[in-house]
């Protein structure tokens, strides 16, 4: 792997090494707030445009923390928007000049952060790089529109600066977290941040400077490219749809043993959503094996090596279809086929029922670590660092989009209200990419994997031995010393 290098004119960096690997960093906080002026000097006006998942959060973010500097955030949206309401319910209106018609605000902004759908964007972005004033600053939250580009042959304006800042967690997560931050420095969701074309100089700073207006804690360079892979890679991955066909399957396995509903419940969904994400966010992967002993350990070792041996040809495949574009082509398809047919729920079987009454009763019976479920859930988070490893992306974007965002974002959602909580809070292109991938998993792990444990098949011990090794062990220990003392509260 390279050195991750870039220089800041306004903020202070520091230099993570983990071997023979180093990643220049940006630690973030509420005491970087006075540098912003700086970092987005000649900037008058942030236009934050939609308001989906993550505009809410951003507009909202930044406004706060660019209070008192004179530099407007106004939001832009579409002419009968029904999110018009929504962005007024949050202080964005027409009459103090903080909300208008998405082209309007895009061509008179010097920063315009374009978070509208992704197969929004696959629409419009003629009409948006036609509207975008030379000079000004295109920020994107997602690699999703260089990847349509790269499909259909098409570039960025080349008398615009390019960035992106994309923080590793849902827009919920991105505000709750700095709301619940505000007395503590540094509370927030970590971000990456890209220069995909800088044509003045100043796009490293003003990158950095939106990522630690919206609070980030830690903020690490990636490419728009890596980010896009990574992140629709993820998505599909452990972050949603391989977590929701894990926990399916092991609640179905469970009761098909004779196991009553509320325990196959506790043991799967509560289990990781609660102890195991616990363990892994406070202490790593590792220690959810170490915590373990004897008898829990051996069935830690025979599930994990039967899983990745599974999954890992799975999680391969997710990563050629992200990589090759198949999986944004889908998406851009989807746009049209979601206006005939939309997204249908997803917790109306009989376990997530299960679920309401489990999470009524949790502080009369709190879940513990089943070795069982352990070994399923770490093997595929394994899985997924090791392709993006061998994949070459930097290790912080390894760590944050494989195991971090997981349990510091998203799994609290699951655990406060359900599989739909989690997965409807994210992305569009997220929501199609869980529903069409958790099936796959519900059915290599139910085909493959629970009747070669439980027929004592005889398992290759290779990925037992690799994991304890793991590099991502210390990558993991290291950038958990950026972790905020404050935990995310979802109701």
């Amino acid at each position: 792997m390279t050195k991750q290098d870039f220089t800041s004119n306004v903020f202070e960096t520091e230099t993570l090494e983990v071997g023979n690997h180093a990643e220049k960093v940006v630690r973030g906080g509420r005491d970087l707030l006075p540098l912003l002026p700086k970092a987005f000097a000649g900037i008058g006006q942030i236009g934050v445009i939609g308001w989906g998942s993550q505009g809410p959060a951003q507009a909202q973010n930044l406004r706060d923390s660019l209070a008192g500097t004179g530099i407007k955030v106004k939001v832009g949206l579409r002419a009968g928007s029904s999110s018009m309401d929504g962005a007024r319910g949050a202080g964005f209106t027409e009459e103090n000049g903080t909300l208008g018609e998405m082209l309007d605000v895009v061509s008179e902004s010097d920063l315009v952060i374009l978070l509208i759908s992704d197969a929004a964007q696959a629409e419009l972005y003629p009409q948006i790089f036609d509207a975008l004033k030379p000079g000004a600053t295109l920020g994107l939250s997602h690699g999703f529109l260089l990847c349509h580009l790269q499909n259909v042959g098409d570039t960025f304006p080349d008398d615009v600066n390019v960035i992106a800042v994309c923080p590793k967690g849902m827009g919920p997560s991105v505000r709750r977290l700095y709301e619940q931050g505000k007395e503590v420095n540094g509370a927030g969701i970590n971000a990456s941040f890209a220069v995909e074309q800088d044509i003045d100089g100043r796009a490293t700073d003003i990158a950095l400077g939106w990522s630690v207006g919206l609070g980030s804690p830690y903020t690490f360079l990636t490419t728009l490219e890596s980010e896009y892979k990574s992140d629709i890679f993820g998505e599909r991955a452990i972050l949603l749809g391989a977590v929701h066909g894990i926990v399916e399957s092991l609640y179905r396995r469970s009761t098909e043993h004779g196991v009553d509903p509320e325990t196959a419940f506790r043991t799967s969904v509560e289990a990781i959503t609660g102890p195991i994400s616990q363990a892994i966010s406070k202490s790593g992967i590792k220690s959810v094996y170490e915590n373990l002993s004897g008898d829990g350990q051996k069935a830690f070792e025979r599930t994990y090596n039967a899983t990745y041996k599974a999954v890992l040809p799975l999680i391969e495949e997710i990563y050629d279809e992200v990589s090759t574009g198949n999986e944004v082509r889908s998406v851009v398809k989807a746009g049209d086929r979601l206006k005939r047919f939309p997204m249908g729920v997803i917790d109306r079987s009989p376990m997530w029922r299960v679920g309401e009454k489990v999470r009524d009763e949790r502080a009369q019976h709190e879940a513990s670590v089943d070795p069982f479920t352990a070994g399923v859930y770490c093997a595929t988070m394994m899985a997924q660092i090791d392709v993006l490893i061998e994949h070459g992306h930097p290790y912080s974007e390894i760590a944050n989009e494989s195991v971090i965002e997981a349990v510091d974002s998203l799994n609290p959602y699951m655990h406060a209200r359900g599989v739909a909580y989690m997965v409807d809070n994210c992305s569009t292109t997220a929501r199609l990419g869980s529903r069409k991938w958790a099936p796959r998993f519900d059915y290599t792990l139910m085909e493959e994997v629970f009747p070669a444990v439980d027929e004592g098949d005889e398992l290759d011990e290779q990925p037992i031995r690799e994991f304890s090794d793991h590099v991502i062990h210390d990558v993991l220990a290291t950038v958990g010393e950026f972790r905020p003392s404050v935990d995310i509260f979802v109701e």
